[in-house]
């Protein structure tokens, strides 16, 4: 007897047949600008995974539209628009920033929802010197470490239609919050919230983030693959943005030989990465609608999708 499970399960040509007739909207020199550090992404991957996933999304946004008309018919209150949610989590180096702008550009070409908004986590981070008093800048990416409180008010005011909602931004380049710097968001017809932490829950609170959420997406990969990718990123930030006198990193990591570097890597992924990914991160995998599996060469393999 088969077991149920609450996912539909689809290889890469079964997905691929699902983009129907699905524009490609995206040029070989767009997917370049899109690519995140170290990620490897084909234009063939957009047509085979990404379009079929960009037409699903745009028909649960058509019917969330036609839903929200239709309940302000029913109760006759005039209800500022609501933007559809999507959140995108998995580990660090795993691809989530890279899968969050490929479905920013292409959602932003359909014609029902132009206006789509990228925000990442990293900007609710509390400043390197409340992590420091408290002990926590080992524990960077942990939930402790995010102002849970400033990314709930930021996520409400965007889902109650607010015209103008501010978001902190981060420096990765400094490692720390820009004080004076924010993303400003206008009312968008779609918001993509990327960050390591978006499905983790809490027994000791009564709201979660991912309460806010329309859609929901997992990227997910073998532990093995995902931390050759993290020493990969690592060696090569260390030959390029380490380089930089205002890297956070440079003092720390620029001189290294390249073996230095490697073991330096190696040991941030085992005490800090490694740990976040069991005890926090990979347990909210199966609260996502939609999950993407790729192997060890980047690209998608399987797709699972939540049953309705």
């Amino acid at each position: 007897m088969t077991s149920y499970s609450p996912y539909l399960e689809f290889n890469r040509n079964e997905w691929s047949a699902l983009r129907d007739h699905t524009p490609l909207s995206l040029t070989e020199e767009e997917l370049e600008q899109l690519k995140g550090f170290n990620e490897q992404v084909s234009i063939q991957e957009v047509e085979k995974i990404y379009l079929p996933l960009t037409r699903l999304i745009h028909l649960h946004v058509v019917a969330a539209q036609q839903l929200h008309q239709s309940t302000t018919c029913f109760h006759q209150h005039h209800a500022p628009k609501s933007p559809f949610i999507i959140g995108i989590a998995g580990s660090v180096a795993v691809g989530k920033s890279t899968t969050a702008r490929l479905l920013q550009t292409l959602l932003s070409r359909w014609d029902n929802h132009r206006k789509v908004d990228l925000i990442t986590t990293d900007g609710f981070l509390y400043p390197n010197g409340v992590l420091e008093k408290r002990g926590l800048m080992n524990k960077k990416g942990f939930p402790e470490s995010y102002d849970i409180k400033k990314l709930l008010k930021f996520i409400g005011d965007v889902k109650s239609g607010y015209p103008e909602v501010k978001a902190p931004l981060y420096s990765h380049l400094t490692y720390d919050i820009l004080p004076d710097e924010a993303a400003v968001v206008h009312n968008p017809d779609i918001l993509i919230l990327e960050g390591i932490n978006v499905l983790q829950v809490s027994k000791d609170a009564k709201l979660f983030v991912s309460d806010f959420f329309d859609f929901s997406i997992y990227v997910d990969a073998e532990e093995s693959d995902i931390e050759r990718w993290y020493i990969d990123r690592f060696l090569r930030l260390r030959a390029t943005a380490f380089k930089n006198t205002q890297s956070y990193f440079h003092s720390r990591f620029a001189n290294q030989t390249e073996q230095e570097a490697r073991e330096s890597a190696a040991q941030i992924w085992k005490e800090i990465n490694a740990r976040n990914l069991h005890e926090n991160i990979l347990p909210t995998k199966r609260r996502a609608q939609l999950i993407l599996q790729k192997g060890p060469d980047h690209k998608i393999q399987r797709v699972h999708l939540r049953r309705l």
